[in-house]
């Protein structure tokens, strides 16, 4: 046994540096700061690089610099942050650069409250990017969410080389818990795919079988142009409408057609339940307590835990929600997620209940939601 008490944002650092993570720059801002705190405590002993930029833009762009030079990386920020990081989102995405970057939310908008949880940015992170292309969103639970998906995360940013979202909640990264990190079931670690020395190195040249090109290092034996710019195979602008075509939707595609690879869930299926639950993040954990007492009473009730929501794991959605009469969705702001569930449920009706005034939704509110479907 190796029994630890921590925080989720401790556990989110540890995992990082388990999965090869040598580079990390953020900017100070609650609820996030721990994350810093302790990355700065793991990495620089290791030969490791802690830095803390002059705000947020210029943490982002170092990530992407130290990746573009063959480092795992990662920062993590906020909402205003998160707001800052646009920009640098895009180029990642349009670049292939892999980052990992974690957004503790809290209470917006603008700076809200910097001690209250909420589940805000949601939507903030796959959209927020010029061109609107995919991006990958994991959203922990609790405290062995946070070190197994931090992991997946890494794992993921290397084997597509795009930004992959740890949507973190205050509640969740400032709490602290036990946890048995020798029972943790992890996954095997995934390095980005390096091109061979001895062939013409083309930067964004993909194929086929696989469609996320092979990387080579900045700096290392091959020129490596990068751009924000559209550009071709090789690197260079281009405004040729066929060539940008055909990249736009590769970099659709790949992120698209492995979704159900990296679909993360927990399900909770109540023998006779007509009602489905689906949630995610620390408002689980009061979902799950409703069900508990809903199906002590005599009123089965089940229940879908989302831990990856972007892509949308459309498949695993129709699937779980196909035999009931109907969904409840609950979710920590005025209504994000549920648009999706709507768009999937065909006619089945879903109720909605969303809460944003800092507080946590309680098991209460939950059970009076269903109670009153």
């Amino acid at each position: 046994m190796a029994f630890s008490f921590m925080e989720g944002n401790e556990a989110i650092s540890w995992a990082a540096y388990k999965a090869g993570c040598r580079f990390f720059a953020g900017y100070p801002i609650t609820p996030a700061t721990t994350i810093f705190n302790t990355m700065l405590k793991l990495l620089p002993p290791d030969g490791g690089i802690c830095i803390q930029g002059e705000d947020e833009i210029a943490s982002i762009g170092f990530c992407l610099g130290a990746s573009m030079a063959g480092m795992k990386v990662m920062t993590a920020t906020s909402g205003p942050g998160i707001s800052l990081y646009s920009e640098q989102i895009s180029f990642a995405i349009g670049s292939e650069i892999p980052i990992v970057i974690v957004n503790v939310q809290r209470l917006g908008p603008s700076t809200g409250s910097a001690t209250k949880g909420a589940d805000g940015d949601i939507q903030f992170m796959r959209w927020g990017n010029s061109g609107g292309q995919p991006v990958i969103v994991l959203v922990p639970v609790d405290i062995k969410d946070c070190y197994i998906l931090t992991m997946h995360a890494f794992n993921l940013a290397e084997e597509f080389r795009c930004p992959v979202f740890i949507a973190a909640n205050k509640e969740v990264s400032m709490t602290r818990e036990t946890i048995d990190l020798s029972s943790l079931t992890l996954p095997k670690i995934t390095n980005r795919k390096y091109a061979a020395d001895d062939t013409p190195f083309q930067p964004f040249a993909a194929s086929a079988d696989c469609l996320t090109p092979a990387f080579q290092p900045i700096g290392a034996k091959h020129l490596v142009r990068q751009t924000s710019s559209t550009h071709g195979l090789d690197g260079y602008i281009t405004t040729d409408s066929e060539l940008i075509a055909a990249n736009q939707e590769r970099l659709n595609t790949k992120i698209k057609n492995g979704a159900d690879r990296f679909t993360f869930y927990e399900e909770f299926m109540a023998p006779g339940a007509d009602t489905l639950i689906i949630t995610y993040g620390v408002t689980a954990r009061a979902a799950q307590v409703a069900v508990n007492t809903l199906c002590q009473n005599g009123h089965p009730v089940s229940l879908l835990v989302l831990k990856t929501l972007w892509p949308v794991p459309s498949r695993l959605i129709k699937t779980k929600s196909a035999p009931f009469k109907q969904i409840a969705v609950i979710e920590m702001n005025m209504g994000q997620y549920v648009r999706e569930i709507k768009r999937l449920s065909g006619d089945k009706p879903v109720k909605f209940h969303g809460c944003m005034n800092g507080d946590l939704i309680t098991p209460a509110q939950i059970r009076e939601v269903l109670i009153n479907a």
